[in-house]
């Protein structure tokens, strides 16, 4: 405080406070009240906010919220959309080198395929020995010709069996085939046994039984299957083709329904050829012999057994003519003594009780099918019982013992004229007829006497 001051009255101090205050003036730079100015304006606004209520400020963050939100979104899209493209343009590039890929190797496995399938580029003619399995598949076939070099292509002859269904067409063997032939000519050649090269010769001699036909045949390898074989033997299979299977009438009472009628003959067969085939083989046979003009002794020109059956006064038909021709090649020695057995077959057969026989009593029916007791199994030994058994049924067996030849037949039609009604060989096979029991009785000690 000034000192002069001091003095002064309480008024007059007054005044002179009053005199600088209205001297005093501000000096502010026009440009800075503006940007103040500015400032004022910009921090009215939250004074102004201020003013809201709370429920009105919630609302206005949300919606800019709901903004920022969106408008992340939508660059999240779009983002999105560039990447799409990106990828899309990636697939399709990728899908058409892979097209072009799959095209270029399908075009290259048609080209080999089709020139292996026509053997255009196999031109070796020569031939080769392949063997297929029993029972083969296509695989187990495919394998044979690819080892072996007949085809070049295993897949695209896979294809050409399934397309053409020639998969169950192929059969066991032995063939010599072409290496240059093409899938048709392979598949046909393959599916014909007439191209088998694995042949066989067996011969079923005459008087042999469905059961020794069965084991001489597996035994020379020329049957695949023996208990297929033994039970077509006995089955309603061959009805349809052969007519004088088809007339037996007792078919079920017999052991084997095609007994009599497997003719014994040499037959080519293939190895381990299917039962079937090799049973049509035997029938046919069969027919062509029963069929076929021959000389016989007592006509006056060539004749067949159908026209001797057909014009014969015999009572029997040819399922009972193969019967007693089936007994004759059992017991007889040989061919004379076969027209002799023959005619006592006939005389027992027609005999009345005066006779002295009732039954035929034929040892080579007493165990049938089997040969002798020996034979039965041996389970059963003790209790078998044959349903042919002529010591026991009257009259003929229900069917053939065994499969007679051509000159039993014969003899089973034209018996000779005697009255025998016994016969018996020694062990040399020597015939003894008689025409009672006594002389039977007789030629039986005469027998034991010697040959012991």
């Amino acid at each position: 405080m000034n000192p002069d001051n001091f003095n002064m009255s309480e008024q007059e101090l007054n005044a002179q406070r009053r005199k600088r205050a209205e001297n005093f003036r501000l000096n502010i730079d026009e440009t800075e009240y503006e940007d103040e100015n500015m400032y004022g304006e910009s921090e009215s606004e939250p004074s102004d906010l201020n003013s809201y209520s709370g429920q009105d400020v919630k609302k206005q963050m949300a919606r800019e919220s709901k903004h920022v939100l969106k408008q992340k979104n939508k660059e999240e899209k779009k983002a999105l959309k560039a990447k799409n493209k990106h990828n899309r343009r990636i697939f399709r590039l990728t899908w058409i080198i892979s097209v072009v890929i799959v095209g270029a190797m399908a075009a290259v496995y048609m080209i080999t395929g089709m020139n292996d399938l026509l053997a255009v580029n196999r031109t070796d003619s020569s031939t080769v020995k392949i063997e297929i399995p029993e029972n083969p598949t296509v695989d187990d076939v495919t394998k044979v010709l690819v080892d072996n070099k007949v085809i070049g292509e295993p897949s695209y002859f896979k294809l050409f069996v399934k397309v053409t269904k020639s998969a169950d067409d192929f059969t066991q063997g032995t063939y010599e085939i072409r290496k240059n032939m093409d899938y048709e000519a392979i598949v046909n050649f393959l599916s014909s046994n007439n191209n088998r090269t694995d042949t066989v010769s067996v011969t079923i001699t005459e008087g042999e039984s469905v059961l020794e036909i069965a084991d001489t045949l597996k035994k020379n390898g020329a049957l695949g299957d023996k208990d297929e074989f033994l039970s077509l033997c006995n089955s309603d299979k061959f009805d349809g083709d052969f007519d004088f299977i088809k007339a037996e009438t007792n078919a079920d009472k017999r052991y084997y329904k095609l007994e009599g009628y497997l003719y014994p003959d040499t037959y080519e067969f293939y190895k381990n050829e299917n039962a079937e085939s090799v049973i049509y083989k035997l029938l046919n046979n069969y027919e062509t012999k029963i069929n076929e003009k021959q000389t016989v002794d007592g006509y006056s020109k060539k004749t067949t057994v159908l026209k001797m059956v057909e014009e014969s006064d015999t009572k029997y038909s040819l399922d009972q003519v193969m019967t007693i021709a089936s007994i004759i090649q059992a017991e007889a020695a040989n061919k004379e003594d076969m027209y002799y057995i023959s005619s006592i077959l006939h005389n027992r057969l027609t005999a009345d009780s005066s006779a002295g026989v009732s039954n035929l009593g034929l040892d080579s029916t007493k165990f049938y099918p089997y040969r002798s007791l020996e034979d039965v199994p041996e389970n059963d030994r003790s209790t078998y019982k044959s349903r042919y058994d002529t010591y026991d049924k009257k009259g003929l067996p229900y069917g053939p013992i065994c499969n007679p030849g051509m000159d039993a037949i014969i003899a089973a039609l034209n018996p000779n004229s005697t009255d025998y009604y016994f016969f018996c060989h020694d062990s040399k096979g020597q015939a003894y007829y008689a025409s009672t029991l006594e002389q039977q009785n007789a030629n039986l000690e005469y027998i034991e006497s010697y040959d012991n």
